[in-house]
């Protein structure tokens, strides 16, 4: 008796329908609710790398149309990559990008379009370290392509920023984006060095 009325319960739980949509729906939701901060954050981490390869273009141009930049030329070139990504740091002081502009130059020695030496480097100090961490006068910069012939330059412009996602649901912990970008002079052959390079 006890069991046959067990397995008419046990029947009935099973054919009984309402709340199941409800069920399901609250099994869904936290799956759910991730993939929509996780697309949420990626935007944002995209939309963020798009922006550094942007600044990095923007500073390679700006220090290429120069004859002769001086500090506040260097220094209105760190502003306007700062304001390219503005909107993906709150504080301008502590998360801002490091952005370094080196002209390297054709090695009269070597002799080879893909290989030159530094004639001068000034950088920002930003939130990311650069790889090499400095660039010495007279070092060797090595290109992936000939950039370089005789008596020419090139404009390098390296520009690296740490991310950390605004809602760290799904992307958790900060990481670096870097970027580089290269140009030739457009008025001159080699761009002189500025009389002194502003930190910022």
């Amino acid at each position: 008796m006890l069991r046959r009325l067990k397995l008419r319960v046990f029947g009935r739980f099973r054919r009984e329908e309402r709340g199941l949509a409800a069920l399901e729906f609250a099994l869904i939701l936290p799956v759910l609710i991730t993939m929509l901060f996780g697309m949420g954050e990626l935007s944002l981490a995209v939309f963020a790398r798009s922006a550094v390869s942007q600044a990095a273009s923007t500073v390679a141009d700006l220090v290429a149309q120069a004859s002769a930049p001086g500090a506040t030329d260097i220094s209105n070139v760190y502003y306007a990559a700062n304001t390219i990504l503005y909107p993906y740091y709150p504080q301008m002081s502590s998360a801002k990008p490091s952005i370094r502009i080196t002209s390297v130059i054709f090695d009269t020695a070597t002799k080879s379009p893909t290989t030159g030496k530094v004639a001068w480097s000034c950088a920002q100090a930003g939130s990311a370290s650069f790889t090499p961490a400095t660039r010495a006068e007279g070092s060797t910069v090595t290109f992936t392509q000939p950039l370089l012939s005789d008596g020419s330059s090139v404009v390098m412009a390296e520009v690296a920023y740490s991310y950390a996602s605004p809602t760290t649901k799904v992307i958790t912990g900060a990481f670096t984006m870097r970027d580089n970008f290269y140009t030739k002079p457009r008025r001159v052959a080699q761009i002189p060095k500025p009389a002194s390079c502003p930190s910022s």
